[in-house]
């Protein structure tokens, strides 16, 4: 059973950045590739980035495109989300997720997730 762990939330202000981490463990993490998705009250889970299980293919969401970098390290069986430039409209619930072989944009192809970690920035 593959679990995945989120830390590196936070209350950051505008302007400023955080680094979220996704560790894996039950799996096998090269195999998966992996994404980070976002849900703000009251609003449907939105797609942020995703990444090939070596790393060499990431896509971004369009509203976070040239702020936020994803990157994984498969031998900490690891991904994170480096966030600059943060906008209030950033605030949101940051979900990591993973899927065996190709990556994908929309969350019903992702097969495990994370509980969550609480992303909040103020203006």
């Amino acid at each position: 059973q593959v679990q995945l762990v989120e830390s590196g939330g936070g209350l950051v202000q505008a302007g400023g950045s955080l680094r979220l981490s996704c560790t894996t463990s039950g799996g096998t993490f090269s195999s998966l590739a992996m994404g980070w998705f976002r849900q703000a009250p009251g609003k449907e889970r939105e797609f942020v980035a995703t990444i090939s299980t070596y790393g060499s293919i990431t896509y971004y969401g369009e509203s976070v495109k040239g702020r936020f970098t994803i990157s994984r390290d498969n031998f900490k069986n690891t991904v994170f989300l480096q966030m600059n430039s943060l906008k209030p409209e950033d605030t949101a619930v940051y979900y990591c997720a993973g899927r065996a072989a190709a990556i994908k944009k929309r969350s019903e192809e992702y097969t495990h997730w994370g509980q969550g970690t609480q992303v909040t920035v103020s203006s």
